[in-house]
């Protein structure tokens, strides 16, 4: 567990703007943690607080377990009772077809105004099917003209041959965003750098970090894309405590956080830590995974946000609708 105290902080001009500001997410429902048969109520509370919080997006981990709802539709009963931040959810390819994922996908967006974002999640699927099961929904989504025309679309490879019209016109933000969790293979860097837009990584240190960082952008060029067509963020644990003490108290009773960056202290040490992460190049930001889950979203929204935006490293207010203007992503060039 990375526990990092204010004595270990690089020294740094108070309140100095970073080049780019810090990147927030969170888990919902906690990143993982057990609440089969979680009523709506608590996914509400959760959205609520990271909107409140000015998260970038929330990330609905998957949820394919007896008692517990489908991703997509809670986040489209989510669109109703939030109006800004990103909703994201966790799909794997191995369990679903193309044009119907798609096309729920899309759906999402239309709903949010531009805010949903697909999960790629890892699965027993061969990557080359998961990247052409990618390209085939990004095929879709361009299947009509921004102007609104649709036209018909056919694709035949290796492992799918669809064609007929798809019925969801272009969504707001051109395509959703395509989240796609870190593959250390040669092939799964490959992937991240030639599809992804946000990656997801686990690595717990902040050496860790900035290799990733450097060796996943150094091959964007190779595929047309430039450094901005990809957020790196960092799997977070967060506990905070009154002293750097009490905060290491409450983390040692939840055990190894499976690898994930942790950020544990007082609001203060925190705030540094994260800022401090970003501008040493080890992530774009952090999806984070708040202990205990509710409450603890609430105390990092209502403590550490407010601190991040005083050095102004954190947005004061939302300046676009759409996740993409969030996250700082283009919008997809239409291929026609």
């Amino acid at each position: 567990m990375t526990v990092r105290t204010p004595a270990e902080q690089p020294p740094r001009e108070p309140f100095q703007r970073l080049p780019e500001q810090v990147h927030l997410a969170a888990y919902l429902p906690g990143g993982g943690e057990s609440t089969a048969g979680a009523d709506f109520a608590s996914f509400e509370r959760l959205a609520r607080t990271a909107e409140r919080g000015l998260f970038d997006f929330l990330l609905l981990a998957d949820l394919d377990a007896a008692g517990r709802p489908e991703p997509v539709t809670v986040l489209n009963a989510l669109v109703g009772v939030t109006e800004r931040i990103g909703l994201a959810a966790t799909v794997d390819t191995a369990s679903n077809e193309p044009y119907e994922l798609a096309r729920r996908l899309a759906t999402l967006d239309h709903l949010s105004a531009g805010r949903a974002a697909w999960n790629v999640a890892a699965s027993a699927d061969p990557l080359a099917r998961t990247a052409e099961f990618v390209e085939v929904a990004r095929e879709l989504w361009d299947s009509w003209t921004p102007d609104g025309v649709v036209r018909p679309f056919a694709h035949r490879g290796r492992h799918f041959d669809i064609a007929g019209e798809f019925t969801v016109p272009r969504s707001p933000q051109g395509h959703p965003v395509v989240i796609r969790p870190a593959d250390d293979s040669p092939e799964g860097r490959a992937f991240a750098a030639s599809t992804a837009e946000v990656l997801l990584t686990r690595y717990g240190t902040p050496a860790a970090g900035r290799a990733l960082h450097a060796e996943v952008r150094s091959r964007l060029a190779g595929y047309g894309r430039d450094r901005t067509d990809l957020k790196i963020m960092a799997e977070a644990t967060v506990v905070l405590g009154a002293t750097d003490a009490e905060a290491r108290e409450r983390a040692a009773g939840i055990g190894a956080p499976d690898g994930r960056w942790s950020f544990v202290g007082t609001a203060e040490s925190v705030a540094a830590g994260i800022e401090d992460s970003v501008r040493a190049g080890a992530a774009d930001g952090f999806v984070l995974v708040p202990h205990p889950a509710t409450d603890g979203l609430d105390a990092f929204v209502d403590r550490v946000v407010p601190l991040l935006q005083e050095r102004g490293a954190f947005r004061a207010e939302y300046t676009g609708t759409t996740l993409r203007s969030h996250l700082g992503l283009p919008e997809p060039v239409w291929k026609g």
